[in-house]
Parts: C-alpha cells; structure tokens; sequence
C-alpha cells in the first residue's frame, strides 16, 4: 500500500532546520525502514510540518505504521538535537493529530508529489526513493 502522511509539530512550532531534517532522514532510513515493514518514498519537510510518502505491507494497520513513525523519530530528534525540547513545552515533538490516505500508484503518487512540493513557504526535499517490492511477501 501507498500512503501519504502528513505529521505537524507540536504548537506548529517552526522546528525544522537542516540538522532537524537530517537527523530524521536518518532516522527514517537508517531505524525505521530496516526494522519495519516501511518504506520512505519520500520525505519532504516545511518548516513546521512533515510530508511522507510512505510504502507498506497491506498487513500493517495504518494507525500502527503512524505510531512507529511518529514515536521513533521524535524519541530520535530529541536526543539528536535536545535544544528542540526547549522549544516544545510539555515533551512531546508531534501533535496527536496527523492527515493520513492512501495513494494509487498510477497518477496518484504523481499529484501527490507535486502537491508535497508546493505547500507550504518553503518545501524542502529530504529524501526521495522508488516504489519497491518487499522480500518475503506472499
């Protein structure tokens, strides 16, 4: 399945800064991405918020694919990078909130990459991948 995922900071703080996005492509591609049935396809950051185009088995539950995302990365970023905790008061790097729907791989991925690239004052591309099959499933 593809999916588009949209994750806003906490209080839309405006967090993400070059070493903030390298911290989670490394985190997505290096923690995540072997260790879960999850592929980044893309990654592309505003400042306040994050888009994925995300990759998954059918199996995984989608609130469970946010949930590993969202909690890694944030656990990651803040020991990575702690002067993003004073920014954030209460801890917590993302809302409880998130946008999240499915996308066909004809057409679909194309106009949601197109729409990633134009919100926002400044989109910037973290990451981008192709689709892949994953090894293993029957």
């Amino acid at each position: 399945m593809l999916y588009h995922l949209v994750c806003p900071v906490k209080y839309r703080r405006k967090i993400f800064g070059r070493e903030v996005e390298t911290t989670l492509k490394t985190v997505c591609l290096e923690v995540i991405q072997p260790n879960y049935e999850i592929h980044f396809v893309e990654i592309g950051s505003d400042s306040d918020h994050v888009h994925f185009l995300l990759q998954s088995v059918p199996m995984m539950l989608p609130s469970r694919m946010v949930q590993t995302i969202k909690s890694i990365t944030a656990k990651e970023i803040f020991l990575a990078n702690p002067e993003v905790k004073k920014d954030l008061r209460g801890g917590h790097f993302w809302t409880s909130g998130y946008y999240l729907n499915t996308v066909g791989k004809f057409g679909n991925e194309t106009v949601i990459a197109r729409y990633v690239k134009e919100q926002g004052q400044k989109y910037n591309p973290i990451h981008r991948d192709q689709l892949t099959m994953f090894d293993g499933i029957t």
